[in-house]
């Protein structure tokens, strides 16, 4: 089952390093490190399996001032916490243990959330439930964060292609249009996707 809390932290790399700040950062079941498919950047995505393992992460994070992997990264790493809300296609680990994981963010009008969650459950989640290449497709919102809104983890295992078809047809399309107009904040243009691939992690 999905861990309850979350936290993403991103890497901004000097292109061409990622790989190498992989190996630098710590690993464990706890957590997946993966590189962007797309742009020079690294993600750590960290099960917190309670509040007061949140607390102490917090503490903990690793500083990156005068450190090896500050002399790999372009800009100061981004952290936000996220809290789990529901999943149309849970995992059985803490964290999706795929080879792909894509991120799919937006941030929702407050006073539409309680109606957004009920569209999305018709029409996101209704194409997530009946496509067999998303694997898992986990829905949190932010708790702390510098961007803040709902972040859904997709992991897949197929080729990106044929994971991407179910969400840039015709018909998607139009849930994206309809997002836009009612319920996201900066209309259609405020969804953001990236998706990030890590080797196989060994289960918690």
């Amino acid at each position: 089952m999905s861990s309850r809390f979350i936290m993403i932290s991103r890497f901004r790399t000097i292109p061409g390093r990622e790989q190498e700040l992989i190996s630098m950062l710590p690993q464990g079941p706890d957590r997946r490190l993966l590189k962007s498919v797309e742009n020079p950047e690294v993600i750590e995505i960290r099960a917190l399996k309670d509040s007061l393992t949140l607390i102490n992460l917090v503490t903990e994070a690793p500083q990156v001032d005068n450190s090896q992997i500050a002399g790999l990264l372009v800009a100061d790493v981004r952290r936000e916490i996220l809290d789990f809300v529901e999943a149309p296609k849970d995992c059985a680990d803490l964290l999706p243990r795929t080879r792909y994981i894509q991120l799919r963010h937006v941030e929702v009008k407050p006073s539409m959330m309680s109606a957004y969650r009920a569209w999305r459950d018709e029409t996101i989640f209704e194409v997530v439930r009946a496509h067999d290449p998303a694997a898992v497709f986990l829905a949190y919102h932010s708790l702390i964060s510098g961007v803040p809104g709902v972040m859904f983890l997709a992991g897949f295992d197929t080729d990106i292609a044929t994971y991407t078809t179910a969400f840039t047809d015709d018909r998607y399309r139009e849930i994206v249009q309809q997002a836009g107009d009612t319920y996201i904040t900066g209309g259609a243009e405020g969804l953001y996707t990236e998706v990030y691939e890590g080797e196989m992690a060994e289960t918690a």
